[in-house]
């Protein structure tokens, strides 16, 4: 269950960075890319294709909106699994909540995946933006989005392997634990 965690803030080529990660760690095992965005409008349906260029046909597209616990308990062993981003796929849980999201039902949904990252025998690498890094912002709903994206930032890290901070495409390890063999 090696998971490792790359962080950064919008256009910081921490994408690029966990793109060529997976690449390294699949030379002959299956990559899956998961996605999470959802193409609503013109602007965001450009983002997608962009990402979509950058991959050849090794690639196995899988297009995961908000059942990432789920889909994650399926991989096994042999895969190497990258998924982009973790903060759209919060945005997704808290965008169909609506004004009902509630902090307990966010929590459950990062309580479940965290779990399914610990207990999946795949290679996980996750793409996650670094949102706590600017002014807080107005409104209750987009606060509730930087706290919780904030705290799944932190739950992930916990349990993750690896974690590294992605700035002006530079990468920077921020933790590294390697497991010795006895």
């Amino acid at each position: 269950m090696p998971v490792h965690l790359i962080l950064g803030g919008a256009r910081s080529g921490k994408s690029s960075f966990a793109e060529s990660v997976v690449t390294e760690l699949s030379e002959q095992r299956p990559r899956h890319y998961v996605a999470t965005a959802q193409a609503c409008d013109e602007e965001m349906q450009s983002r997608i294709q962009h990402h979509q260029q950058r991959r050849d046909d090794r690639w196995t597209e899988h297009e995961c909106p908000t059942q990432l616990p789920a889909l994650i308990s399926r991989f096994t062993e042999n895969d190497v699994v990258l998924v982009d981003c973790l903060t759209l796929w919060m945005n997704n849980i808290i965008f169909n909540h609506g004004e009902t999201a509630s902090e307990s039902e966010i929590q459950s949904q990062v309580t479940e995946l965290v779990s399914a990252l610990q207990r999946s025998p795949a290679a996980v690498v996750l793409v996650s933006n670094e949102v706590g890094l600017g002014i807080v912002p107005m409104g209750e709903v987009t606060r509730l989005f930087v706290d919780h994206a904030g705290w799944m930032n932190q739950a992930i890290a916990k349990v993750a392997q690896q974690v590294t901070f992605v700035a002006a495409g530079l990468p920077m390890q921020l933790k590294n634990v390697v497991k010795e063999c006895d």
